[in-house]
């Protein structure tokens, strides 16, 4: 609780201590009048000032004035009849406690962000004559060393050039699973250091790390109003003067009709007691602050949960989904390409994998360090000589003196060596060893671990169709396919090609229904921007992508996708009951208002409670279950 809060919680205790003793004393006439003024401006001299600066600025029609007129026209009521004050300064009190509700809400929502807010970094080490001194992350350029010691956060994205840890992740990603990092990793800034000592030569500028766009991303999202916030706005805007000429005319004009009418009595008591009572029922607060209320708690829940939304028409438009269109590599798979079988070797899979990793060991190609890695050992160059690099087919080299080439079945043609075809998905590196046919190696990418349960958790949330659209070979394209469970797949597709997919896409789909894109390469930002809602994987993906999308997976887990859209479509339902809940209670209470049937202590329910009410649902929206 902040100072403001404890503030206006003495006030509401100070002005209710003060009502109830007031009932006790034996006073009349202006002595009480004076005595019950005490409680009322304690609670509600903000108010009245903020009426006042309503007026001055010719900006009136709020909340504000709608509660200083009806509590000062219960007061003049109570002082001309001689009546009970109670009622006037309770409307106040209860109002004040209602808004004290709302603060303390809209700090919880902001104290998750805030959770958030701490990856920020406040210095960097630099080590100069042998010390390190704390320099502005905004000081540091592309290429300097930095040292980042156990318990300091990694101030600027880069790469460890000396030193092993474990690192914190879980402000990032969600993810409270720590993860091993090592000389040669990249590493990048708001990341916990938990264990060694490191070095790190930074790749970016602070402005341009993943810790300052996250950042970015939140502080920015509530300045993109959805749809369902910009209604209430306008909405508030009509609504409240409207009530106001309303509660004007219920207090004047029964009183004269009758009084012309009929020639009898005006009762204007009762009938500007009605007006004013119309006026607590009718303030329009319980709408205008629960709705922006309910989008920033789930836009601070789903960043808790590690899923960044750019802002709430997003959160809006994500709860609409029902095409889910994905690209493969680094998206439903990890980009890293291993070897899986090997297939038709004359020799030990241990001898042919060796001779691969060998003929390949002067090529920094993904294929060449995956054989490499698939070797195990460390490579000697010194057994290879006379390395040529035939373009599009493979490799031909001397290992141990013994010719050895590894490529495509183009390769194999050119040399004349009868080779055998592979029914796997994946690439496929042919081995010829001495002019004689070695067997074939089966490279291929591999799905992320929890792509295929993604697939499913988005058909189970109510996805209708799922799409892959990917530049890599048709067979491999439908191996992935068939196996994650995808409905469509559309392979060797060039970046243009998979704008036009999506815009094909988009005309097929019913109006209501939205498409969301998960990518994240560069060459996906163009599809990203395209899309109803693109979504960017944010660990591993490029700044081009996570720049052009509108919600940012911070760990890369597909499975945060289905997470996302319940999220988003729990934030809605929100919505929409505080909306329908205020507005039905209020209709019901303002009928009974102008009949007569609801007094002030009915109008501070409809007004308050409501509030309230709305409040603590919206305040809901920052819990997320897990799938």
């Amino acid at each position: 609780m902040n100072k403001k809060q404890k503030k206006m919680l003495a006030r509401i205790l100070i002005a209710a201590a003060l009502l109830i003793g007031f009932n006790f004393l034996p006073f009349t006439g202006y002595v009480r009048f004076v005595f019950y003024l005490v409680p009322y401006f304690v609670i509600g001299y903000d108010i009245l000032i903020k009426a006042f600066k309503g007026i001055k600025n010719r900006q009136p029609f709020d909340e504000s004035l709608l509660m200083a007129i009806a509590t000062i026209g219960a007061i003049a009521i109570a002082l001309y009849e001689d009546g009970d004050y109670t009622e006037a300064i309770a409307v106040m009190l209860f109002y004040q406690i209602g808004e004290w509700f709302q603060s303390y809400a809209v700090g919880k929502s902001r104290r998750n962000i805030s959770e958030l807010m701490d990856i920020r970094p406040d210095y960097a080490n630099i080590e100069k004559d042998g010390k390190l001194e704390q320099v502005d992350p905004d000081e540091v350029e592309i290429g300097t060393t930095i040292v980042v010691q156990p318990g300091e956060k990694v101030p600027i994205d880069g790469i460890i050039t000396e030193g092993n840890t474990t690192l914190n992740t879980s402000a990032l990603t969600g993810e409270s699973l720590p993860r091993d990092a090592r000389e040669g990793d990249e590493v990048i800034s708001g990341c916990i250091n938990m264990t060694g000592v490191l070095k790190i030569r930074t790749t970016k500028e602070f402005g341009e790390s993943t810790v300052s766009k996250i950042l970015d991303l939140v502080e920015n999202a509530s300045s993109r109003k959805s749809r369902s916030e910009d209604f209430i706005t306008k909405f508030a805007r009509i609504y409240t003067p409207a009530v106001v000429y309303s509660a004007i005319a219920l207090a004047i004009l029964p009183p004269l009709v009758r009084m012309f009418g009929m020639g009898l009595g005006a009762e204007w008591g009762t009938w500007i007691y009605r007006a004013l009572t119309f006026l607590v029922i009718s303030c329009p607060c319980a709408l205008v602050i629960s709705i922006p209320l309910s989008f920033f708690a789930g836009i601070g829940g789903a960043s808790n949960a590690g899923v960044l939304v750019k802002g709430s028409n997003y959160m809006e438009t994500l709860s609409q989904t029902k095409y889910v269109v994905f690209d493969k590599t680094g998206t439903l798979t990890q980009g890293v390409f291993e070897v899986n079988e090997v297939h038709h070797n004359s020799m030990s899979r241990e001898k042919l994998l060796e001779y691969a990793a060998l003929a390949e060991s002067a090529s920094s190609h993904p294929i060449s360090r995956s054989l490499q890695r698939a070797y195990g050992k460390e490579i000697d160059r010194s057994r290879v000589t006379d390395i040529h690099e035939i373009s599009g087919n493979g490799v031909t080299a001397k290992v141990d003196g013994i010719e050895v080439a590894a490529g495509n079945s183009k390769l194999m043609d050119k040399l004349g060596v009868k080779w055998i075809d592979c029914h796997h998905a994946g690439t496929i590196i042919h081995m010829a060893v001495n002019g004689e046919y070695a067997g074939h190696i089966v490279i291929s990418d591999i799905e992320k671990p929890h792509a295929k349960e993604a697939v499913q958790a988005l058909k189970k949330a109510g996805v209708e169709k799922t799409v892959m659209l990917t530049g890599d070979s048709r067979k491999v394209a439908e191996h992935v396919a068939a196996d994650l469970g995808i409905d469509e797949v559309h392979a060797e597709l060039l970046p243009a090609d998979k704008v036009s997919k999506v815009e094909e896409l988009l005309k097929q789909k019913p109006e209501k229904a939205k498409l969301a894109f998960v990518g994240d390469g560069i060459n996906d930002a163009p599809v990203l921007s395209r899309a109803d809602i693109g979504i960017a994987m944010g660990a591993m993906g490029s700044d081009a992508a996570i720049e052009a999308a509108d919600i940012v997976l911070m760990d890369d887990d597909p499975l945060k996708i289905a997470k996302a859209i319940k999220i988003s479509r729990k934030c809605l339902r929100i919505v929409y009951e505080n909306i329908w809940f205020a507005i039905g209670i209020k209709l019901i209470c303002l009928l009974l208002g102008a009949v007569g049937i609801a007094n002030m202590w009915l109008a501070i329910f409809a007004d308050v409670g409501v509030m309230i009410i709305a409040v603590l649902n919206a305040i809901r929206a920052l819990f997320v279950k897990k799938l």
